[in-house]
């Protein structure tokens, strides 16, 4: 099985949906890519970790931009090999597994790394597995701790699914366990118990009556949103209950650290009668757009009608590079929305926009 990384990049969005990726199975479309890499890649250092496929250039140039994007999908619901129609406006669309989150972004950084001759960037590739389950699996994040120096640049680009847009940076994400208790008892004797249920009303009343932020940072507006997402407490039909829960999430603007959002967190339900533990956590990733690397990416896809500039609402993978002081965006082809659906589709000409904004970007061209 091979690809050819100079075909047209919608050709080779679909060659690479027609390899089954699903998470914790991506070998053999890892061994596709660096196979592909090595032989139709030139002046490109490549090395695999596991089911990641690494590559740089070393022209010691001014400047290194990382494109990375993962190999992995969810599960395929009858949606692979992939299929070409057209929708309701007569314009061409691709279907399949993957093809907005993310093959298309993929194909469009392999087609580039063949054929972009001259780059004014050192260019770093990383595709990399399981980023679509837990973060045990993700392969960015083993490159993080096996192999850091290939996550150095001065600018990084996800392949995520973006519609054509630059979309900057991305929310952080906590949830916290709110828990209540009270005393059991018989239902018939109501008032010999203390009903754990009950002490939820204020929480939930809080959580009903509050107002999120919004925060422009970098001409990017971030909504910020806290929300119940999980109750649970109940013994049986004719007992008090002496445990109950309300699991929430808080999605918080990059201008806060885990700490002062779980500190937020904590001060929205201040004075209740409640335990409150913090059970998973991410930072968010603040745009950057400011670093010239991520100006020249701006401008160039202003010049090729792009979809110019927004802030990623949900977390991505751009926060492991925030994190080393790296300026991150999301740009690729392919409606967010339509990400993991049976009817995932990308518009090929979404495909075509987003390779020559890129080219345009990395050859340093008008």
């Amino acid at each position: 099985m091979s690809i050819d990384l100079t075909a047209d990049p919608i050709a080779l969005t679909a060659a690479l949906v027609d390899i089954p990726s699903v998470s914790l199975e991506e070998r053999v479309i890892a061994d596709v890519v660096e196979a592909a890499l090595r032989t139709q890649a030139a002046g490109f250092e490549v090395v695999r970790h596991g089911n990641v496929v690494l590559a740089r250039t070393n022209r010691g140039l001014p400047s290194r931009v990382i494109l990375a994007g993962h190999l992995d999908t969810v599960p395929i619901a009858d949606n692979v090999p992939s299929r070409y129609t057209t929708d309701e406006s007569g314009a061409e669309v691709l279907f399949g597994c993957g093809t907005v989150d993310m093959k298309s972004g993929d194909a469009v950084f392999l087609h580039l790394a063949a054929t972009v001759a001259e780059p004014v960037h050192d260019l770093t590739l990383i595709f990399y597995d399981g980023e679509e389950i837990a973060a045990e699996y993700n392969g960015l994040g083993h490159i993080e701790r096996d192999l850091p120096e290939w996550l150095d640049g001065d600018l990084a680009i996800l392949g995520e699914p973006s519609g054509g847009w630059i979309e900057a940076g991305c929310q952080g994400t906590l949830r916290a366990r709110l828990s209540t208790t009270g005393v059991r008892a018989h239902s018939a004797r109501a008032w010999m118990g203390d009903n754990a249920i009950h002490k939820l009303a204020p929480i939930l009343s809080r959580l009903a009556d509050y107002e999120a932020r919004q925060v422009d940072i970098d001409g990017c507006v971030y909504r910020e949103g806290l929300s119940a997402v999980r109750v649970s407490g109940g013994v049986a039909g004719n007992v008090i209950p002496d445990e109950a829960e309300v699991h929430v999430n808080f999605r918080f603007a990059p201008d806060r650290t885990v700490d002062q959002a779980f500190a937020h967190v904590r001060e929205v339900f201040d004075g209740l009668d409640l335990e409150i533990a913090l059970t998973d956590s991410a930072p968010g990733a603040l745009p950057g757009l400011t670093a010239p690397a991520a100006a020249d990416l701006i401008a160039a896809v202003n010049r090729h009608g792009g979809g110019g500039v927004r802030a990623k609402y949900g977390w991505t993978d751009v926060s492991r590079f925030a994190a080393r002081g790296i300026p991150a965006v999301n740009f690729g082809p392919g409606d967010p929305n339509l990400a993991h659906k049976r009817d995932e589709r990308v518009p090929t000409a979404q495909i075509t926009a987003v390779t020559a904004m890129l080219r345009s970007y990395l050859e340093g061209t008008a």
